[in-house]
């Protein structure tokens, strides 16, 4: 597979390409264009040309290409799960779970684009407003510039994509070096639906050269960023008057209750789900776990038991449930956190091992909070559990980091869910679910260190255009 850069409707040939590997294998799934800045200037220049029919579809009119995208895409969903499953080393599994969502994320798109409604303003409300009716509206900005990640190479640039269409805008995405290939079959599947020629663009090569056209073309409206806070601190300090939205980095935490002791076993089947999904590559995924000390020993019994029984291997094989890390680099840095970890005095209950390129499901217990696998972001298959005396104790360190993305509690203290859920310091908060959760439609965003801004495809598309408020004086 070889495959350029995607300009006016069709995959363009490159002056130089770089070659993809498969993360597990090793072996060459392909190659994709590296692409110049001037390559990403032309993409921005065409994509600023084609606002001009793009602002003028009615919202029907955009609605129907994204439903026809979604059926294209249904017809093609071995295809999206197998490319998916090659350049991002995600069980085929989970790569067909991936493809799922991105058709219902692209049928939500097409469904907000029928919704985007303003609302009636009572100007009479004020003293001289006699006589006028106002109301707004939600106009398009532009062009839209997507900096996008690899470990969900579809569905993710398509919770960028879908919501810029929907709201009648272009858009320019730059996917991850590992994950091009994904990307690229959007495009394709969005201009066999009707997308007008240069409303959408992929400009696969570096990240930093290219990025840096997109923050300093003023044409460029908003970037939409997914990736580590210290890429989105710097994109943010340089953004100027740019609208932005950064979907950043995490250490999700989850605190299960006394209260829990008779539903123990489907709270830890949850556990292990959440903590090793996609080989906990997963912005979500469940990295710090917080016991009541009366269920501790039986929730860590029951975890280690389903734990051992998860299967590694190739991503294409079905019965994979856990596989190769993204590259050797994180492979090897959360082996050394394990080890740090082990150094400071916690127990390897399961796991901390390499394997293949990865590393086998590892379970830590009593890992101090100052350990690099506990306040930062682990983005691999290994998960704390901690005992705690009492919610109290569970909330303060559940608050004790520099992330705010997700948090689940597990309760049947009604009275005690919701004070948890008003206190932990997270972007959402999820009552007898894991934190690993995620439905395409809801407001998903973080705070402190996890982000700025809110995707999810309404709220999205709200922060895609401009509010205008329209005046009639009517005597």
């Amino acid at each position: 597979m070889k495959k350029g850069w995607f300009l006016l409707g069709k995959t363009q040939a490159a002056a130089n390409y770089y070659q993809v590997f498969n993360p597990h294998t090793e072996n060459l799934i392909g190659e994709a264009a590296e692409s110049t800045p001037a390559e990403m200037h032309e993409a921005i220049k065409e994509a600023n040309e084609a606002y001009e029919k793009m602002k003028t579809l009615t919202s029907n009119e955009r609605a129907v290409i994204l439903f026809r995208a979604a059926e294209i895409l249904q017809n093609r969903k071995e295809d999206g799960a197998r490319i998916i499953s090659q350049e991002a080393c995600k069980p085929v599994t989970a790569a067909r779970t991936e493809v799922q969502r991105t058709i219902q994320t692209l049928q939500f798109s097409g469904e907000e684009a029928k919704r985007m409604n303003g609302e009636y303003i009572q100007l009479d409300a004020a003293e001289g407003g006699e006589g006028r009716d106002a109301y707004t509206i939600h106009e398009p900005i532009g062009v839209v510039g997507a900096i996008t990640p690899f470990n969900f190479p579809l569905n993710l640039v398509t919770h960028k994509v879908g919501p810029a269409i929907a709201a009648g805008n272009t858009i320019v995405v730059k996917p991850a070096e590992q994950t091009p290939f994904s990307s690229l079959l959007l495009a394709e599947i969005l201009t066999e639906a009707g997308l007008p020629s240069g409303a959408i663009a992929i400009v696969p090569g570096d990240g930093k050269s290219l990025g840096e056209v997109m923050l300093h073309d003023e044409r460029v409206k908003k970037i939409s960023f997914t990736g580590s806070p210290e890429i989105g601190k710097l994109l943010k300090a340089k953004a100027g008057l740019k609208k932005m939205t950064l979907e950043l980095g995490s250490n999700s935490p989850m605190y299960i209750d006394q209260s829990c002791c008779e539903e123990i076993n489907e709270v830890a089947e949850k556990a292990v789900k959440g903590a090793f999904a996609y080989n906990g590559q997963v912005c979500l995924s469940t990295q710090r776990i917080y016991v009541h000390a009366e269920v501790f020993q039986d929730f860590v019994r029951r975890c280690s038991e389903k734990t051992a029984l998860l299967q590694f291997g190739d991503p294409l094989e079905e019965s994979t449930e856990v596989s190769s890390l993204i590259n050797k680099k994180s492979q090897q840095r959360l082996y050394e956190w394990v080890k740090e970890a082990e150094t400071e005095g916690a127990e390897i209950l399961a796991g901390g091992k390499k394997t293949g390129n990865g590393l086998e499901p590892t379970i830590l217990l009593n890992v101090p909070s100052s350990s690099s696998i506990s306040c930062k972001e682990a983005f691999g298959p290994v998960v704390i559990i901690n005992k705690v005396q009492d919610s109290e104790e569970a909330l303060e360190q559940m608050n004790n980091s520099r992330f705010g993305l997700n948090a689940g509690v597990f309760t049947n203290d009604l009275k005690q869910a919701l004070d948890m859920a008003h206190r932990i310091e997270a972007g959402q908060v999820l009552v007898n679910d894991v934190p690993t959760l995620r439905f395409d439609h809801m407001p998903y965003g973080g705070v402190k260190d996890s982000g700025y801004g809110r995707e999810g495809v309404k709220y999205a598309i709200e922060e895609m255009t401009e509010l205008k408020m329209i005046s009639l004086k009517y005597r």
